[in-house]
């Protein structure tokens, strides 16, 4: 049952990943990236990966869908009609594609006990942290303490990039509202003598 949910997750997700690439709406591209991580959040959690999961959901689902509506605040609600199609973009991106899916084929099987993932630190993880961390998750304290500074890095670096999209996107809409206001400004002289001559 659970291979038959995430097999309909990820073809939903091609699906899709297929319907973003043909929109020309922005606002429903946003809406459905949204759609896209939290199918995606939903996939990793059938696969016990639920650390990500969360990761996903929260920077995918929910900040990036914030900036996105944000950004398109600032612009056309409607992509522009490219003029002309580059072959050589098309060439690399499939090259690129067939090249990482190519990288997956010598993976292990997804679940199998003696990959190498299972046969390095993981015993002892699940056997120790316990005891060496004190904490009865072996997750939080993989996160929090013997991967702490990968964590710490991942999180400095959502953080930098949330801090650096809220400052381009408040720039640019303090500097559109000050040039508002001075257009305001020049015109309302105009519109009082207009004005004032109406009234005498």
């Amino acid at each position: 049952m659970g291979s038959t949910i995430e097999m309909a997750l990820f073809a939903y997700m091609i699906a899709l990943a297929i319907c973003i690439t043909r929109l020309r709406s922005l606002f429903a591209a946003a809406m459905l990236f949204g759609i896209f991580s939290l199918l995606a959040a939903g996939l990793q959690t059938m696969m016990d990966a639920v650390d990500v999961a969360f990761t996903e959901a929260a920077v995918g689902a929910g900040i990036s869908t914030v900036l996105f509506l944000g950004a398109l605040g600032l612009t056309t609600s409607e992509e522009a009609r490219p003029t002309r199609h580059s072959l050589v973009a098309l060439f690399v991106v499939i090259s690129t594609g067939l090249a990482l899916a190519y990288g997956t084929l010598d993976m292990p099987a997804y679940g199998d006990p003696n990959a190498p993932i299972h046969q390095h630190v993981a015993k002892y993880y699940l056997e120790d942290s316990a005891e060496d961390i004190g904490i009865p998750n072996v997750v939080t304290s993989v996160l929090a303490s013997y991967r702490g500074y990968d964590t710490f890095g991942e999180t400095t670096v959502v953080l930098a990039a949330a801090v650096g999209a809220i400052l381009l996107l408040g720039g640019s809409t303090a500097a559109s509202r000050s040039r508002v206001r001075s257009k305001d400004a020049e015109e309302s002289p105009e519109t009082d003598g207009s004005k004032g001559g109406g009234g005498k």
